[in-house]
């Protein structure tokens, strides 16, 4: 049995760190694969080479089931056909839809006799299935909705980061004025690339509304913690 750990990003400048950190702090020995593509592109070349390694009792660690596909018609699809395969799927954010506990479900499912029975049988089994696709596409909505939630408040954040830095009495040529250290370093944190963020030096600069100077100043002092 293998353990793979399956990491993507949708742009190439986003961090994919706080997933491989997560998937790896449960298991530690899980091989990472990872890649970025965007979202309008189905083009995800190392996936594609998992999808196809995988043999049965392996298993694929996701940090949420949101990174397994890119809607939730496909990951539903996606779901199935490797389970039907005997790959063990496990999702750090929802661990109620990993596979074992499908597989857990199904374990006591009416087995086929054979008679007229069967039609009633199958519908039975059919139910478990369809209750366990309305988990998954709850799920995958679920994840979506927080990703939604997320670039609301960064936008929010962007607007109060603005706000906060408005320059106050300043004359042209003078240096912006800083309210407060503490709440610009967080920003910086947030929105930075070296961090936790997927902003460029120049763009975080705009988005917090600090001096350069000042920004790389509070940028060394965070670095040097």
């Amino acid at each position: 049995m293998k353990i793979y750990g399956y990491a993507r990003i949708s742009r190439p400048q986003q961090s994919i760190e706080r997933q491989i950190r997560n998937i790896t702090t449960e298991y530690p020995n899980a091989h990472i694969v990872q890649e970025a593509y965007t979202g309008t592109s189905m083009d995800r070349p190392e996936w594609m080479k998992l999808y196809n390694r995988v043999k049965k009792d392996d298993c694929i660690i996701f940090d949420s089931v949101s990174r397994m596909s890119r809607s939730a018609d496909e990951g539903i699809d996606t779901y199935f056909e490797l389970y039907e395969k005997g790959v063990k799927l496990v999702f750090l954010k929802e661990h109620y839809i990993d596979t074992e506990v499908y597989a857990e479900n199904m374990r006591d499912r009416i087995e086929l006799q054979g008679t007229d029975e069967d039609e009633i049988f199958k519908g039975l089994n059919n139910y478990f299935r369809k209750l366990a696709t309305r988990q998954i596409r709850i799920a995958f909505e679920q994840a979506e909705k927080e990703v939604q939630d997320l670039r609301q408040r960064t936008r929010e954040g962007i607007e109060t980061a603005r706000l906060n830095g408005k320059q106050i009495g300043q004359k042209a040529g003078n240096k912006l004025i800083v309210k407060k250290e503490a709440p610009s370093k967080e920003l910086i944190c947030k929105y930075s690339r070296d961090f936790e963020g997927s902003n460029t030096d120049s763009e975080c600069i705009k988005l917090i509304g600090i001096s350069r100077n000042t920004y790389y100043k509070y940028k060394r002092e965070l670095k040097m913690k």
